[in-house]
């Protein structure tokens, strides 16, 4: 039988992690990103050259979810929603490895996972710039 590692050894990262994601979600909560010209900073990508990157409204989208409000954080990105529900189901599936020592086959760990995130976030970026309806719905 081989010892098991104390249990604050195993959530130490862990607790790392959802500490700094408090502290983010703090500050867009106090910096209100949906109110322009606030602390928080534009997205450099559409300040100089004028056209929506795959992140942008991501600020206000996490806004939105601190907020309850589901159905705006959808149209800041509806991208980075899809994204954020797969990072927290990585994050549960590694905190749940570190603490029982087992650990649980998760969609970051497949061989295609990286050539997926990155079609759909190139598709992404292309269709949410393009200037007709219904696609011109997608801007922020």
């Amino acid at each position: 039988m081989t010892p098991r590692r104390p249990l604050t050894l195993g959530l130490g990262a862990p607790l790392m992690v959802a500490a700094s994601t408090m502290l983010v979600c703090a500050a867009t909560w106090v910096g209100d990103p949906t109110t322009p010209g606030g602390p928080l900073p534009v997205c450099p990508t559409k300040a100089l050259l004028g056209i929506d990157c795959p992140g942008c409204g991501s600020l206000r989208m996490i806004y939105s979810l601190l907020h309850g409000n589901l159905m705006a954080a959808a149209r800041f990105n509806a991208l980075g929603l899809a994204a954020l529900v797969l990072l927290v189901w990585a994050y549960l599936a590694w905190t749940y490895g570190r603490v029982t020592g087992r650990r649980i086959k998760s969609w970051q760990h497949q061989r295609w996972s990286a050539v997926v995130a990155l079609s759909l976030v190139s598709v992404w970026f292309v269709v949410r710039n393009i200037p007709f309806a219904p696609f011109n719905g997608l801007y922020v």
